[in-house]
């Protein structure tokens, strides 16, 4: 269970790098967006901070969440960011929330399982 464990967590930090690294180098395509969609990206973009800024998170998160000490730390980094994924494709995409659903728990999964190292937080 600790290699699977080990294994879709490197996965997953890795996932977020690459998601964060192409919000500053925009390698990956980018599908066309209409209506609702166009118009989020669209106010999203004249707020210059942000989109850096989630990049940073991902890769920070994505970073933290590859190595075991620092695994906690990259769960609940990254969970702000994993629940707006969701949200989007819900609302958006729907056709994303598989993936997006496999994310957030493990994302979850890694949280219940390091909910020692937490308590000192909220103690």
């Amino acid at each position: 269970m600790k290699i699977v464990k080990t294994i879709l967590c490197v996965v997953f930090g890795l996932m977020f790098i690459n998601a964060g690294l192409d919000k500053f180098l925009n390698y990956m395509p980018k599908p066309p967006l209409e209506g609702d969609q166009l118009k989020l990206a669209e106010a999203m973009m004249l707020i210059k901070w942000l989109m850096p800024l989630v990049g940073f998170i991902e890769i920070l998160g994505g970073l933290l969440f590859l190595f075991p000490k620092t695994r906690a730390l990259g769960a609940i980094v990254i969970l702000p960011v994993m629940v707006g994924i969701i949200i989007h494709n819900a609302i958006y995409m729907p056709s994303g929330l598989a993936i997006a659903g496999v994310m957030l728990l493990i994302n979850i999964w890694i949280i219940i399982d390091s909910k020692e190292k937490y308590k000192p937080m909220v103690s």
